[in-house]
């Protein structure tokens, strides 16, 4: 049985900038500092994007001194790619099947 997919994740990380966030995050832990030469963005928006990020489940924060590093929840990223590639199987099963609704 299929479940519905996360819209509001996928909203999450249809953002440009937040998706490039994450794609930095899957490959190290980053402070703001790390994050804002790596993306060119501006601290006051990335810190807002980063906001939406850990709101949203997406990311956690660890204090570090005066900085705060910012890491990627695989889970997360997993659970969403498990409901896509639920979605997908259930697309598959209707194409192949040739499975359509009569018209009235």
């Amino acid at each position: 049985m299929m479940t519905s997919v996360d819209t509001d994740l996928i909203r999450v990380l249809g953002d440009p900038l937040r998706l490039q966030i994450v794609q930095l995050l899957a490959k190290e832990t980053l402070c703001t500092t790390h994050l804002v030469a790596e993306t060119g963005a501006r601290q006051t928006n990335l810190s807002n994007h980063l906001k939406v990020l850990r709101e949203a489940g997406v990311v956690d924060t660890e204090p570090c001194g005066r900085f705060t590093y910012y890491k990627l929840r695989p889970d997360v990223i997993e659970h969403l790619a498990g409901q896509l590639a639920e979605l997908a199987a259930s697309a598959r099963t209707t194409v192949d099947s040739a499975r359509k609704r009569p018209c009235p």
